[in-house]
């Protein structure tokens, strides 16, 4: 069932390892299928040096396991609840890497300080807050996705132009339109923790760019009228 899918996501986790996002087994990535409400996700606690795509797990959008030896990964629920609710997103990524976590750690969100982060991501990627006792011992994977939906509710964050979240003392989520771009957000978004890092080692006083340039930068890749890149072939 959904062989092709699998195989994606399969791929998708391999990139972790390969981009150094990942230590252990600290990581997951998902796909849906939006046609059947079906995604595949990492299994839990498997190595990437064993993993195949046959281990793929594949879960429906009210958590149950549809199909697969192994159980899903343990952030399961966290997908589940930013699949319903950012109906843009086809897939997600969660890592431990370790600027993006840093941050996370210090309770801080990263601040758009250049135009390599303006061009992925439209201003700064915000950090939720720590979740609270009751939410953290009554169903703590699935309030970390309705804290995740909440806040960029209350922050009028757009999921597609944001695509990407830090969670307090915990660490980063990223997103995209399948796994693929979902991973590659995710590498994005630890090489602009590492910058927004070192920036602020260089120059304490460090500012954000200005919005004009922000805005440039995000609109030419991204806006109607953009120009980065070459147009398809037809």
């Amino acid at each position: 069932m959904l062989e092709e899918l699998k195989r994606r996501v399969y791929e998708a986790n391999m990139l972790l390892p390969k981009y150094d996002l990942v230590t252990f087994t600290w990581g997951n990535v998902s796909e849906i299928d939006r046609e059947t409400g079906i995604f595949a996700i990492k299994p839990s606690g498997v190595d990437y040096d064993k993993l195949r795509p046959e281990d793929m797990v594949l879960v429906d959008l009210d958590g149950r396991k549809v199909e697969g030896s192994y159980n899903p990964s343990s952030d399961t629920a966290t997908h589940v609840e930013l699949y319903k609710a950012f109906k843009e997103v086809g897939g997600i990524v969660h890592t431990h890497s370790s600027y993006a976590t840093s941050w996370a750690q210090a309770g801080r969100s990263i601040p758009c300080y250049g135009t390599t982060h303006a061009d992925y991501i439209y201003g700064e990627v915000p950090c939720v807050r720590c979740l609270n006792k009751e939410e953290i011992e009554s169903a703590y994977e699935e309030n970390t996705g309705h804290l995740i939906v909440n806040e960029f509710k209350r922050l009028g964050k757009d999921p597609v132009a944001v695509p990407a979240v830090l969670c307090k003392n915990h660490g980063p989520f990223a997103w995209g339109k399948d796994a693929n771009e979902a991973v590659h957000n995710a590498v994005v978004l630890e090489e602009v923790a590492k910058m927004a890092f070192r920036a602020e080692l260089i120059e304490a006083r460090v500012q954000p760019a200005p919005q004009e340039l922000q805005d440039k930068h995000y609109y030419r890749k991204h806006g109607e009228n953009a120009y980065y890149g070459q147009a398809a072939i037809k």
